[in-house]
């Protein structure tokens, strides 16, 4: 189990109306459940009534907020702690774990995940000519910015439209522009610009991450990948892992891996034809790679999901 740590510090004066404000929608939203999707794309919310040990997860580029409770996002040996004080963005889409640092029955971590659209944020730089900020950034694939009411206003406002259809339909837009348009302006600026940035070596993995998940199926020739970016073969090696915590192939396997586990899991497949259709020529080849891992066989590994899927919701009737 993990050690439950003391976290006494208080929200911010300027902050506390807002997270209150977000911490009863969430709750009311959320009914008792772990993860609830949103009717409003790309916005989902979650709730944990303790502390957990990291799990194994995959991030999207989202800006994540908790507004109660504290968690805490590990990419390789980094690790991103975030309360109701500090916001997490990720940049990139990669494999992760997540634990919740502090929560209760009573006190539950209670929070949202808004995957972020780059595209709006590169309307805005163009329509209306933001400047890029002066401040030098290092190249990270998460980040933890300050939060500010400014932001957590909009989001509070995208939330009480759950419910109501016909304002969804025309007023999402508006606020999901104003959200990236202040996130543009957080602290975190200048690190959002070196995602959205074209040429720029976050910009350039991005787009060899989005080229891998297209064709994660076939073949991957690495001076190949690195010409389609723009980038030397060492110079795609060294940014990759730096923001990833993975090799291009490293990332490959784990696709791989990861939607053979959802084809056995969820349709049924047994291991050679799901190791056929993500790329593997030799079933025992997937089956020791599998095995290295999950830490277990594929067959026996799918079979534990299924059981302690069974008990969850034994549990749960």
């Amino acid at each position: 189990m993990p050690v439950k740590r003391q976290y006494e510090h208080p929200v911010g004066a300027a902050l506390a109306p807002h997270s209150r404000t977000l911490c009863a929608v969430i709750d009311q939203l959320i009914r008792g459940h772990e993860d609830v999707q949103t009717p409003i794309d790309n916005l989902a919310l979650f709730r944990r009534e303790s502390v957990t040990e990291p799990c194994d997860c995959v991030v999207e580029p989202s800006v994540v907020l908790v507004v109660q409770g504290v968690k805490q996002l590990l990419i390789g040996d980094k690790a991103y702690e975030y309360d109701p004080d500090h916001f997490l963005l990720n940049s990139l889409d990669l494999p992760a774990k997540s634990g919740v640092l502090d929560a209760s029955p009573d006190k539950p971590a209670l929070g949202l995940v808004f995957k972020l659209e780059l595209n709006i944020m590169a309307e805005l730089i163009a329509q209306y000519r933001l400047s890029p900020p002066r401040e030098r950034t290092r190249e990270d694939c998460a980040y933890i910015g300050q939060l500010t009411p400014e932001l957590l206003e909009p989001f509070a406002r995208l939330l009480n439209l759950v419910g109501k259809p016909d304002d969804i339909a025309v007023l999402e837009p508006l606020i999901k522009r104003e959200i990236h348009y202040r996130l543009l302006k957080s602290d975190l600026a200048a690190s959002l610009w070196k995602v959205v940035a074209v040429g720029s070596q976050s910009q350039k993995v991005a787009r060899a991450i989005d080229w891998i998940k297209a064709n994660y199926n076939k073949p991957l020739k690495v001076d190949q990948l690195a010409a389609h970016v723009q980038m030397s073969s060492s110079s795609l090696h060294h940014y990759f892992r730096q923001l990833t915590a993975k090799s291009p192939l490293q990332y490959q396997k784990w696709l791989r891996l990861s939607e053979a586990r959802r084809l056995m899991l969820s349709d049924g497949l047994d291991a050679a034809r799901a190791s056929f259709i993500v790329g593997y020529e030799s079933p025992s080849q997937f089956s020791r790679e599998y095995s290295r891992f999950y830490g277990t066989p594929p067959k026996r590994d799918i079979e534990n999901l299924r059981q302690k899927s069974s008990g969850i919701h034994q549990a749960s009737a």
